[in-house]
């Protein structure tokens, strides 16, 4: 089990401030800020709960005990979610660490191999450790192309973020989602008024920039994966009623045979899910010829009217570094794709892109035999890296659908102008249509609530089926889709039959399907497939090189 662990030796504080800083990394190296020392949580306590009453491995935990798994054979690999993946070895030795403990479990129980179960930035996070195991040392763990062969049976990726989230490039611009769009909306300044010291957007865009980790979950694949200003993977999307979405969740289990169903019950929309960001929902709708072309050396331009000198003393995010003026020309008619968010990702988190992007990459490789895709930048990202020679491993992509999921957003500048404010935030007066997909200034997708289906699902609908460049061993892959239904009562707690990005982690079904593979079972004998989503019909949209 692999998971974004608790950090330890840090007691909630009196005061947050302190707290805050504590969290923070160094904004140049990516490490320890000086005279601060944070740890991850070691052994199954690291994320059995992330707070009382409140389980993430918890219940899956107690049920693989109640099938005779204890601590000799089962192991929570805690990491610092904060961290690069690379800096977790250099500073942690964690890629090491598990290495070892994978060996120890594979001797100690008689020489069966180990199934690994990760979760959300785990999943990424594992990716790296197939390539750094693999690679020579010093830069990797030196065990070879065959390491993985001999040591691991199945990947049960639960809520992959294999292709990023949007949610990150909104938690980079603004400190943002749906649900503190909708708070800023019904109480204007609260979150980020001077009043009483608050400035509480502002502190954790500071100290979330600190974090390279962010940047792992930048969507990848550019416009081939995420749409363009035209078209988009999710162009047939349904945006349901409640009444629709009652009956969905009712329905039985199926191969993605449910459309006609859906159809009676829905309003349909065709969303520009490709423009990742617009300004103001003028530019949502407007054509695609009618749009400038944004390039990197328009940003080169803009860049140099950033101020020298900030009079906003301490600095609270990159924002006080920038003259208004030049931000107010980034946010001028535009829209903006996956491809060309990087660009305005690195002109308003300058520091925090230069140092994260040299441990992260988010392109689609052309010839993945060239020595460049042996840099440890790439090895998180499965367009940029070949999956080990282990034929008869398995990998599975779980994750539950039927909620409403980021997917875009439609933003505006802020209408404060002091100093330490964040001048961008999302428009949460842009609305579409009756029971559309856009809400509140987010645009919605079919998902777990935080990673859209074509990230959690196009890596083993077709970029890993069968033999391709990215698979060229043809390791079996399996999509295990579980179709949210929410408790019906307060007394169900968060349900049985979750399909939420955490509470999917006590979802009987997905339960049912690790014990099973933890006792021996294959992805054949688990029935194949098991899918309620698009996914099938994403991903033949996406036209990719195999």
């Amino acid at each position: 089990m692999i998971e974004a662990a608790l950090l330890d030796s840090l007691h909630f504080p009196s005061m947050p401030l302190c707290w805050l800083e504590h969290l923070s990394l160094d904004n140049e190296t990516g490490l320890d800020p000086p005279g601060i020392r944070v740890r991850a949580v070691p052994g199954l306590v690291a994320a059995d709960y992330f707070a009382p009453g409140y389980f993430v491995w918890a219940v899956l935990i107690e049920n693989l005990a109640k099938v005779g798994y204890e601590q000799k054979n089962m192991y929570m690999a805690a990491y610092d979610w904060r961290l690069s993946f690379q800096n977790t070895e250099i500073r942690d030795q964690a890629l090491s660490r598990l290495k070892r403990k994978i060996e120890l479990m594979y001797v100690t129980n008689g020489y069966k191999k180990v199934v690994v179960v990760p979760h959300s930035m785990g999943v990424i996070y594992f990716l790296h450790f197939l390539k750094w195991v693999e690679a020579p040392p010093p830069v990797g763990g030196g065990g070879g192309p065959s390491w993985c062969a001999k040591h691991i049976k199945a990947i049960m990726n639960i809520g992959p973020a294999f292709l990023g989230v949007p949610k990150a490039v909104a938690n980079i611009l603004s400190a943002e989602g749906k649900d503190v769009a909708f708070i800023r909306a019904i109480a204007p300044g609260l979150l980020d008024s001077e009043t009483f010291g608050f400035q509480t957007l502002q502190h954790v865009l500071r100290v979330s920039r600190t974090w390279d980790s962010v940047v792992s979950l930048v969507p990848r694949g550019g416009d081939t994966i995420w749409g363009d200003l035209i078209r988009s993977p999710e162009v047939e999307n349904i945006c349901y009623t409640s009444k629709a979405r009652y009956l969905q969740s009712s329905s039985k289990e199926s191969n993605g045979n449910d459309t006609d169903a859906r159809r009676s019950f829905h309003v349909k929309e065709l969303p520009k899910y490709g423009r990742i960001v617009s300004f103001g929902k003028e530019t949502l709708e407007l054509p695609s010829s009618k749009l400038s072309i944004i390039d990197s050396m328009e940003f080169v331009r803009k860049s140099a009217t950033r101020n020298s000198n900030t009079s906003c003393g301490e600095i609270l995010s990159e924002y006080d570094e920038m003259s208004r003026k030049s931000i107010k020309r980034v946010a001028e008619n535009d829209a903006y794709t996956a491809r060309t968010l990087l660009d305005l990702l690195r002109f308003v988190a300058p520091k925090m892109m230069k140092r994260a992007e040299a441990h992260f990459s988010h392109g689609i490789a052309e010839d993945l035999d060239d020595p460049k895709y042996s840099h440890y930048k790439y090895w998180s990202n499965p367009l940029e890296a070949k999956l080990p020679d282990a034929p008869d491993m398995e990998i599975y992509c779980s994750y539950g659908v039927g909620i409403p999921t980021e997917r875009s957003y439609v933003y505006k500048l802020s209408s404060s102008d002091r100093c330490k404010s964040i001048p961008l935030q999302i428009d949460s007066s842009a609305y579409g249509s009756d029971n559309g997909c856009l809400k509140g200034g987010v645009h919605f997708v079919d998902g777990d609530e935080s990673v859209p289906v074509v990230s959690a699902g196009f890596m083993c609908a077709k970029g890993w089926r069968d033999k391709t460049r990215f698979n060229p061993s043809g390791i079996s892959t399996y999509v295990r889709e579980y179709q949210h239904k929410a408790p019906a009562s307060l007394l169900e707690g968060r349900g049985t039959e979750s399909g939420a990005h955490v509470d999917i982690m006590g979802n009987v079904a997905l339960i049912e399907d690790v014990l099973r593979v933890a006792a021996g079972a294959t992805g054949a004998e688990l029935g194949g497939d098991r899918i309620y989503s698009d996914i099938m019909k994403m991903s033949e949209r996406i036209n990719i090189q195999l």
